[in-house]
């Protein structure tokens, strides 16, 4: 149903209808109940644009990616991420844009979305420890959210995260707490801020258990399968292989199951291994009982919390900054076991 024919199933004008469904303080609240039932009862969505029209918004965000992180497009973890955001757009009337942008032109690109009104606010993913976007945008003073947290970034801006330190705190600790004493962490990439944060959480409880970190076993690069795969196979050739290996994403963690598969080791009886990330749509942990112990934190679910932060930023730009830390929840699966005796 379009505008003219929910106009004449209510009879009233579509000027009255429009300015119902798009809050104007003129229409009374019973009128605009009216209007509002009336639209749900027949599926009527308001054409983005035209609203965007009527109250000089563009009706859009949009997602700037760094021509270094074109990969993300591609990565389940961003592709759920995007498909809670979208949800929460669609439910507030707006649309999305992708756009991608060269990495030494960042601030050129917001700047040129901004003041050409091609985007109403703009979600930034993927922060490292010192985040030049974050003072980019804070400088310019336009709605925008971070999902994650820069260290290195003194302003105060709106951001999502997942407790990082603390889900791979406890993550080690509960390994510690089976035996485990030589435990390996194949972290993401350690510019990037949730990665500074997990080795940070890996480290405290090392440190808490009077263990010493072993630079042998710890490892740092783009999560990826192949990655997760070579560093396991070259830990295991070491004089004093790790019991237990913890996996910065449930991408790489499939990696390390294969290295322990080529290798012939079972996972929960050999070696332990804890990933991260398993609350995927498209790259499930299992059925009934999880194959991996994990720190499950939903990427969807932290999508839809984000634009709907995001949403209430452009209509509040002087309202308080928002911060929202999410606990991951630690989820034991068959992955993981007793150290091997004579090992501990």
């Amino acid at each position: 149903m379009n505008l003219k024919q929910l106009s004449e199933t209510l009879g009233l004008s579509q000027t009255t209808v429009s300015r119902a469904l798009n809050g104007y303080p003129e229409v009374n609240a019973e009128t605009r109940l009216r209007v509002e039932a009336a639209a749900a009862k027949h599926g009527y969505r308001p054409n983005s644009r035209a609203k965007g029209l009527a109250t000089g918004k563009s009706m859009v965000i949009g997602h700037v990616i760094p021509s270094s992180s074109r990969h993300e497009m591609v990565n389940p973890i961003f592709g759920d991420f995007v498909a809670g955001a979208s949800k929460t757009y669609a439910e507030h009337g707006y649309d999305m844009m992708f756009t991608n942008a060269d990495d030494t032109s960042i601030e050129a690109a917001y700047r040129n979305l901004f003041q050409r009104g091609a985007v109403d606010g703009v979600v930034l993913q993927g922060p490292k420890v010192n985040e030049p976007r974050i003072e980019v945008l804070t400088r310019m003073a336009v709605p925008f959210i971070v999902h994650g947290r820069s260290t290195g970034v003194q302003a105060e801006y709106d951001w999502i995260d997942v407790n990082n330190k603390s889900s791979f705190q406890r993550a080690t600790q509960f390994l510690i707490d089976l035996g485990h004493r030589r435990i390996a962490l194949i972290n993401g990439l350690e510019d990037m801020d949730f990665a500074q944060r997990r080795r940070a959480g890996y480290l405290d409880a090392l440190k808490q258990a009077g263990l010493t970190p072993d630079a042998a076993l710890m490892r740092s690069a783009e999560m990826t399968e192949v990655y997760g795969h070579r560093e396991t196979h070259q830990m295991l050739q070491i004089e004093e292989p790790p019991t237990a290996i913890l996996a910065s994403s449930m991408i790489t963690a499939i990696g390390v199951r294969r290295a322990l598969e080529e290798a012939g080791l079972q996972m929960g009886r050999d070696i332990s291994v804890i990933a991260h990330d398993d609350d995927l749509s498209y790259l499930k942990n299992g059925q009934d009982v999880p194959i991996f112990t994990a720190t499950r934190s939903s990427v969807r679910d932290a999508g839809e919390m984000a634009a709907e932060m995001l949403i209430q930023r452009i209509k509040s730009p002087a309202a308080p900054v928002q911060m929202r830390l999410l606990e991951a929840e630690l989820v034991v699966g068959r992955s993981t076991g007793p150290a091997p005796t004579g090992v501990r």
